[in-house]
């Protein structure tokens, strides 16, 4: 039941669906958190659930990540979980749609990475979970710039494992299925019921569900041989 007890947590778009639900697990298992995001007002209701310390990053900015690092201190285990959804066809994603997805989506993963992961390997341990997604793996009519910037969060995982498991720093990644959040309830409804058809499991999944992955990625014993994984609670829609 205390398998993160003694365990700092950073939690990034812990305001979010899946990132607030992993503070949660993450706190009934006994870890210390910092939870981050922009949207504040809906980060305050979760550090104030979890007894976190709240903190504002904007994953864009190197300078807004680098005070974010400065300010957690030391961190045993950082969770990537920022993201934003936009749904368009290749002829009408612009630009600056193409470009948020991945400065939001993946340039934040490498930033967050970078400044917490040296510090875990000075201590000679540390996990990184980033948070991908089914689509970075199988890709998405009408979400190609989504499923581009989590197939490099996979990607970037796989590299950073490799660098960083023999100073004791286990990175791996989740790719969950569509699950319901306030993020997928923008999607359009006949998106949403092709994806039905595609489940075996015949719905989308709970937030808590995609929670628990995490919490045994980042527990001890549960996820010391993941090196560079990626885990699907994905309802059946990707069977590697």
């Amino acid at each position: 039941m205390n398998a993160l007890e003694g365990k700092r947590a950073l939690i990034v778009g812990a305001a979010g669906g899946i990132g607030g639900a992993i503070a949660r697990a993450f706190a009934a298992a006994g870890a210390t958190l910092v939870v981050a995001d922009s949207a504040v007002d809906r980060l305050s209701g979760v550090a104030k659930e979890c007894c976190a310390e709240p903190a504002f990053v904007d994953v864009c900015s190197e300078e807004s990540v680098r005070a974010l690092a400065k300010r957690a201190g030391r961190i045993d285990i950082l969770v990537n979980s920022a993201g934003v959804l936009h749904e368009a066809p290749l002829a009408q994603i612009t630009v600056d749609d193409f470009d948020r997805m991945i400065q939001v989506g993946l340039r934040g993963v490498f930033l967050t990475c970078r400044e917490i992961a040296p510090g875990m390997a000075a201590r000679g341990s540390g996990r990184i979970i980033n948070i991908a997604s089914q689509l970075g793996i199988k890709g998405g009519i009408h979400l190609s710039h989504y499923a581009a910037a989590k197939a490099g969060v996979i990607g970037l995982t796989k590299s950073l494992a490799l660098e960083l498991a023999p100073s004791g720093v286990l990175v791996n990644a989740i790719a969950p299925g569509p699950i319901e959040t306030a993020m997928t309830a923008s999607i359009t409804g006949e998106w949403r019921a092709d994806k039905l058809k595609q489940l075996p499991l015949g719905r989308f999944g709970r937030p808590e569900e995609v929670a628990s992955t995490a919490v045994l990625l980042a527990g001890d014993p549960g996820g010391n041989l993941y090196v560079g994984q990626t885990l699907g609670p994905n309802c059946g829609d990707v069977m590697p």
